[in-house]
């Protein structure tokens, strides 16, 4: 009769309030039996920390913890990199597309933390691109910027969200229910941009660190870099107009723009798959940016190693095997006041005033 496989033994406790959490050392636990399951691991087993109390199991270090349908995490992953919208996924997959979006979700926060996990620390060492991905949310009245701060070697190091108000050539009839609605949820921040900016490059380029940022001719980059004190920012500016050739300064984040429209069914210009919340637009970015820096090759036709690659924070390409290897505690890691909001669902919708925050007690 073949030996059953012996499970790893659980490396923290998954209480964030237990000591065992962040410091293991001397940590005790006990088997506490086991469960069956219908799908796979079949045999699960249970454990009590003895320090505080808290019940657990293998499956509470493993991303597909309180999920029914496990096997539909790898086909959300890719569907949500294929330009398929959340009910296509689901009729694709015979579920519904509310289904599809809470895995969406669970998706991106485990790529906030995988991403912030295997990020560099240490100041770049290569010249930063900036931009802001222009897209919007529950209609074209609520356009927003997804900036991204994009590295020579197509590294995408972070993102981050702009609100802004709609602007462009518009009918007199459009101006009036801009106004309308403006009076109805408010107007949007004239300063977002800035602010935005100043919070990702800080994020990125520490007090004392030297950069050298491109970007296009945006008003709003110069006064926010210049807020950064205590770094020293080298700040190069290329026109929006020029040829987006590769010869361009800007040509990694344009090349990260083009990947994310034509990837992503919520950012196509003229589509009825567009996010209903920001929210959600930033945990696909979130899925986007994983694949993009550790598992897709910096050249399709070249088929060579992916972003993380080129600047060491990996060895080699990852697996979805691999990025979906284990669970990742937001406790355990140290988010940045943004991508704590971000993780949590607390990045409002204007047009929408209820939140969709995510506070469920154990599946984090």
């Amino acid at each position: 009769m073949p030996r059953r496989r012996l499970d790893p033994p659980p490396p923290f406790c998954p209480n964030p309030s237990c000591t065992s959490h962040h410091d293991p050392e001397g940590w005790r636990y006990k088997k506490k039996g086991f469960f069956s399951r219908t799908r796979g691991p079949r045999h699960v087993q249970r454990y009590i920390c003895q320090r505080c109390g808290r019940n657990f199991s293998t499956q509470t270090f493993s991303p597909t913890y309180w999920l029914k349908r496990p096997d539909l995490l790898r086909r959300v992953f890719w569907g949500s990199l294929s330009c398929s919208g959340l009910r296509q996924i689901a009729r694709e997959t015979g579920v519904s597309h509310l289904t599809i979006q809470r895995l969406l979700e669970r998706l991106g926060r485990h790529c906030l933390l995988l991403h912030e996990a295997l990020r560099p620390r240490a100041a770049p060492s290569e010249a930063l691109v900036l931009d802001g991905f222009r897209t919007f949310e529950a209609g074209q009245y609520w356009p927003f910027d997804l900036n991204l701060l994009v590295g020579e070697s197509h590294f995408v190091y972070g993102f981050n969200d702009a609100e802004l108000r709609r602007s462009g050539t518009q009918t007199e009839g459009q101006r009036a229910k801009r106004a309308r609605l403006e009076a109805a949820y408010g107007r949007p921040d004239p300063q977002a941009t800035r602010r935005a900016v100043e919070e990702l490059v800080g994020r990125f380029v520490p007090e004392g660190a030297f950069a050298e940022i491109r970007s296009d001719e945006h008003r709003a980059y110069p006064l926010a870099l210049r807020n950064l004190t205590g770094r020293r920012i080298r700040h190069l500016t290329t026109s929006s107009k020029a040829s987006r050739t590769t010869k361009n300064p800007l040509f990694p984040v344009n090349l990260a723009d083009l990947l994310l429209r034509h990837g992503s069914a919520n950012h196509k210009r003229e589509t009825i798959a567009f996010s209903k919340r920001r929210q959600g637009a930033l945990y696909r970015a979130a899925i986007w940016v994983v694949w993009r820096n550790y598992m897709k090759p910096r050249s399709e036709r070249r088929r060579d190693a992916p972003p993380g690659v080129e600047i060491g924070v990996i060895n080699e390409r990852l697996s979805l095997s691999e990025v979906l290897g284990k669970r990742l505690f937001p406790w355990r890691a140290s988010l940045s006041r943004w991508l704590e909001r971000c993780y949590f669902g607390r990045i409002p919708t204007r047009r929408m005033t209820r939140l969709r925050r995510h506070v469920l007690a154990y599946a984090v």
